[in-house]
């Protein structure tokens, strides 16, 4: 790196954890910096250091200046993220420093000050650490323009990626440079992978009987309590937020050797997070319950043991955060998978078996979003007025964009410009106006600064704060705060209910204004925060294994015996299917008739065939009443039979799952829905159609509902070619429907349907039951519930069952 730092290359480094991807990324610039002769007045930055993560840009910072300071550098390292008090920033502007430690929004914050030429006059070099997690993302594209805007104010610096391994590095190495330029590619430094001890993974025996179905993982609750105990420092993860306040307590109120145990999500309050962290580097702490807010580069403390509660979703996922525990090269990672059922079981085994094969299936490439281009063209002109074709230029010398047409790029500045062609009527929608020159300006100081406010790619609900504090003298009064939850969920309390947040259980008192008080109470039952980020699908990759999984018996040896027991039964019972078939089971249960197929392609993609199989049912005459999808199945309930539909139509499975449906059906199913609303309503908050935070004010989530649901159905009328339209409907594509993995599914089972005809429920389609009509229920109550249905539906299974 060093020698790329020389040369002026930009460069690519992939290692594994614990090789030194950070020093190596910032030494190039330390030597810089102690060469370079004094200067006469305040410097722009020399290095910009970006990160996804606010705690890594934290936990860099303290690794960084701790041997600059004993080595007496006179150098200045400071970090600036969403929680730096705005006086620091406004200082930051006036007098940087020589190493900014920041992340991809206040990028964008800083490219759209009036002081950006300057603040980047000086800027030698770009650290993107953790690129493999920033690029695939619209986070990712809004930052790849953001650099091109730096590359053009600061032409003489170079940019450095750090990544964990990757399939795809050529992807990561054309979104490092200007795609323009003579050379299109970064350099790769690659560090071997065989330098690093191999990692020690295993899943949780447990004595308890797995259960069917559920994400608690209540029944493992006292043998990760035991292992906690056999370590220095572990980091338990789970895949969301209210699993995290979920699993916190459930360890708190087992904890009777009063180990130091803390809790780490991104609601908390930064100061409640800034202690854990703290005291992890301390020495302080025996656990933390967190979720992917600590799964990237982490390194704090003597971590030892990570602790997955869940199914990892993805091969990948599972290496970083493996690589949390003995962050150093020579000595191996530990980690313990704990499935929460018994589908989980085989995709722990499966990301097991991938992480040691060193199987990668992280997504490193996308087209960019063309929402994320309109807030970007108004940050570029609140900056600085900019020619039509100069911006052009500059947006498609970055990789996201390389390929973006001039006509999509017009109609996202007559966008940004006026609203479009339906929209531009109305003034409030009239934010760049053109000079006489015909360069674009921002239309008046108000819009510079709603977009400042409103900055970022990241859509979540509406939040409320959350203070302690309770009634006094018959009015509210309220006092430290905990943190934030989401407003939706605070409108649904009464004052009185119980829920868990930051650790405790509270009261609530009532709502105060846009602040949830609450008292601390001891129920041992509460309601528990509803989050709405979090739920990973099931990778692509992890899939095939699965499926091959069940296809060789030979395999099942690994896995625990109650679950191979399970498999064994479901064989006996109906069938298995070979890795790339689809199994599809019919039966009847309780007056209602039943289709269960299992593809294993993930909860997004089964979500999206099961309405689109139910169109399907309902127009054959068999009067579907509802469906139910998870990561591995789905199933079907209706009035009508299948059975005897198919004694009629032997084609009609085949029909059912043809891949024609992607045609008509779904869009159909597209012009009736609230899924294209939903996705609609986050490109209008991105793109900033719509504004959710304006001077002195937030505008509710209920609001931009309403306000977008309307603009919505007045472009479906009267401009239905419109750029969010089309930006929505490729956000759907991707990411709610998983339209590709659907059509790659129907693909590849045209001739490979394999349909099992039963007398009554299989011991496969047990899991997949229980979640009907089933709202998450936490508790001991709630499990026991599950249980003792699972008991009845397998009690069922097992009877002697002959094919009808």
């Amino acid at each position: 790196m060093l020698a790329k730092a020389e040369a002026r290359r930009s460069a690519l480094l992939i290692a594994p954890t614990g090789a030194g991807k950070t020093l190596a990324g910032f030494l190039p610039s330390l030597i810089d910096l102690t060469q370079r002769k004094p200067g006469i007045g305040p410097r722009g930055v020399h290095t910009l250091y970006i990160s996804p993560l606010k705690a890594l840009a934290v936990d860099i910072s303290r690794n960084l200046e701790a041997p600059i300071a004993e080595m007496t550098l006179p150098i200045r390292v400071e970090t600036r993220t969403g929680d730096t008090p705005g006086a620091r920033r406004q200082r930051q502007m006036r007098s940087p420093p020589d190493i900014l430690l920041t992340t991809p929004e206040q990028v964008a914050l800083i490219l759209a000050h009036s002081e950006a030429r300057r603040f980047f006059s000086d800027l030698r070099t770009i650290v993107i650490d953790e690129l493999h997690a920033i690029a695939p993302s619209k986070r990712g594209d809004l930052l790849a323009l953001d650099l091109a805007r730096v590359r053009k104010l600061a032409p003489e610096a170079i940019s450095f990626g750090l990544s964990a391994t990757v399939a795809e590095p050529d992807d990561l190495r054309r979104w490092l440079v200007d795609q323009h330029a003579p050379v299109t590619r970064a350099d790769l430094v690659e560090a071997p992978a065989a330098s690093a001890a191999r990692p020690d993974l295993s899943i949780l025996e447990t004595a308890e009987r797995l259960p069917w179905s559920g994400h608690s993982a209540r029944h493992a609750m006292n043998e990760i309590y035991a292992e906690i105990g056999l370590h220095k420092l572990s980091l338990v993860f789970v895949n969301t937020r209210m699993q995290a306040e979920w699993v916190f307590q459930m360890l708190w109120e087992i904890n009777e050797e009063g180990r130091r145990i803390a809790l780490h999500h991104g609601s908390l309050d930064v100061g409640q997070r800034r202690k854990v962290e703290a005291a992890m580097a301390a020495g302080a702490l025996d656990a933390v319950v967190c979720t992917s807010t600590l799964d990237l580069g982490i390194d704090w403390g003597d971590v030892d043991l990570v602790v997955n509660v869940g199914a990892p979703k993805g091969a990948s996922r599972l290496l970083q955060r493996i690589g949390r525990a003995n962050h150093r090269l020579d000595q191996p990672s530990k980690a313990l998978l704990v499935p929460s059922n018994r589908f989980e079981v085989l995709e722990c085994r499966a990301a097991i078996d991938a992480a040691y094969a060193g199987e990668q299936d992280a997504v490193t490439k996308r087209d960019g979003a063309l929402d994320v281009l309109a807030q970007h063209v108004l940050g570029m002109v609140t900056a600085e007025p900019i020619h039509p074709d100069d911006l052009f230029t500059e947006v498609t010398s970055a990789a996201p964009f390389a390929s973006l047409g001039r006509e999509d790029f017009d109609r996202v500045l007559a966008f940004a410009t006026d609203g479009g062609y339906a929209l531009k009527a109305y003034d409030r929608f009239a934010k760049i106006k053109a000079d006489k020159d015909g360069r674009l300006r921002i239309a008046n100081a108000r819009i510079a600064q709603a977009y400042r406010m409103n900055i970022g790619t990241i859509v979540e609900a509406t939040m409320l704060k959350v203070h302690l504090g309770g009634a006094k003298s018959g009015a509210l009064r309220y006092g430290r705060l905990l943190g934030e939850i989401e407003e939706y969920f605070a409108e649904g309390l009464t004052p009185g209910d119980t829920f868990v947040f930051a650790g405790e259980v509270l009261k609530f008192e009532g709502l105060l204004e846009d602040r949830v008080v609450a008292s601390r109470a001891t129920g041992r039952d509460p309601m528990i925060p509803s989050y709405a980020g979090g739920k990973f699908p099931l990778s692509t990759h992890l899939a095939r294994r699965v499926r091959s999984m069940l296809a060789t018996p030979s395999d099942w040896k690994h896995l625990p015996e109650q679950v191979a027991e399970w498999l064994g039964l479901q064989r006996d019972k109906s069938g298995l299917p070979e890795r790339d078939d689809l199994l599809i089971e019919t039966f009847p249960r309780s007056g209602r008739h039943y289709l269960v197929a299992y593809p294993f392609e993930g909860r997004l993609a089964h979500q999206t065939l099961g309405m689109l199989l139910t169109r399907r049912l309902e127009r054959a005459g068999l009067k579907p009443l509802g469906f139910v999808a998870n990561d591995y199945a789905i199933a079907v309930w209706m009035l009508g039979d299948p059975q005897l539909k198919l004694t009629r139509e032997p084609r009609f499975l085949i029909d059912l799952f043809d891949a024609d449906m992607l045609g008509d059906d779904l869009e159909d199913w597209l012009a009736e829905s609230a899924l294209m609303k939903r996705s609609f309503r986050h490109c209008a908050v991105i793109a900033g159609l719509i504004e959710r935070r304006f001077p002195g004010m937030e505008k509710k989530a209920r609001a931009v509902t309403i306000s977008t649901d309307l603009i919505y159905d007045v472009l479906r009328r009267h401009e239905p070619d419109h750029i969010l339209l089309k930006a929505a409907r490729a956000d759907a594509a991707t990411g709610l429907m998983d339209l590709r993995r659907l059509s790659d599914l129907l693909m590849r089972i045209r001739g490979r349907i394999v349909h099992h005809s039963l007398e009554r429920v299989s011991p496969l389609a047990v899991p997949i039951l229980l979640e009907i009509g089933r709202e998450p229920v936490y508790g001991e109550a709630g499990d026991a519930m599950i249980a003792e249905e699972a008991e009845r539906l397998m009690q069922e299974a097992c009877e002697p069952m002959g094919s009808l």
